[in-house]
């Protein structure tokens, strides 16, 4: 009978957070389309003038775009590329890593905590779910890093999937911390060099080191794939 009872109320109270989850996420995207950021996001000159209106406070607006995008899975690619302009190639680094930890980890909260019955519905039978749930369970973190570091799944996808795994909060965070850092660095950098300095031969060389750190970078998911005897392919 008392089991009875419990499993009614922890029914009810998966409902609670169900509908609370899809109150917060209609109302933040009813926010994102009434202000325009859902076009902004596409539009990169668009973007650049909409932070450098809010002078200091468009690093936090920023993070809060990117932590949107991720947790709305709206399009947010261009991002990175954005900050280094918005905001210079190291600063643009700084903010578009953050945002894009920051909404990697929103993500996953939603996915563990709050809908996560509703997500486990929509995504548990896709296939992708099911090689990034076996995946982490044969390989643990070492599967999280390969494919924080190799595109073979959707970033936005990823978020929200690794928050049915058994990945704890904190490694999800860190490892998306550092394996994210590369490429936030890089191509803020780029990004912020090219609008600052324009095209000469010292970018033509940054350009060719940058090329070396992630062909380097590149190398790490194939020694884990080897160690691990994960075929790449079959992840595709």
């Amino acid at each position: 009978m008392a089991n009875g009872k419990q499993a009614e109320q922890s029914k009810n109270s998966n409902v609670t957070k169900l509908i609370a989850a899809v109150l917060i996420i209609g109302l933040g995207f009813f926010v994102a389309w009434k202000t325009g950021l859902v076009e902004k996001i596409q539009d990169v000159e668009a973007m650049q003038a909409f932070f450098k209106s809010f002078g200091i406070w468009g690093y936090l607006v920023f993070i809060l775009v990117f932590i949107a995008s991720c947790v709305f899975m709206l399009p947010g690619s261009m991002l990175t590329i954005i900050a280094g302009i918005a905001f210079g190639p190291i600063s643009g680094g700084i903010v578009s890593l953050m945002g894009a930890t920051l909404g990697a980890t929103a993500a996953f909260l939603v996915a563990k905590y709050v809908a996560r019955g509703m997500i486990e519905e929509k995504i548990g039978q896709n296939e992708m779910f099911k090689k990034i749930d076996d995946g982490v369970e044969k390989n643990g973190t070492s599967f999280l890093i390969l494919t924080r570091l190799v595109p073979v799944f959707p970033f936005s996808f990823q978020n929200y999937a690794y928050g049915l795994t058994k990945i704890k909060l904190s490694t999800y965070f860190i490892v998306s911390l550092i394996c994210m850092a590369p490429g936030a660095f890089i191509y803020a950098y780029m990004a912020g060099e090219i609008v600052t300095n324009g095209f000469s031969t010292g970018l033509l060389v940054k350009f060719a080191l940058a090329g070396i750190i992630l062909f380097l970078i590149s190398l790490i998911p194939k020694y884990i794939a080897k160690k691990k005897g994960i075929n790449m392919e079959e992840l595709k």
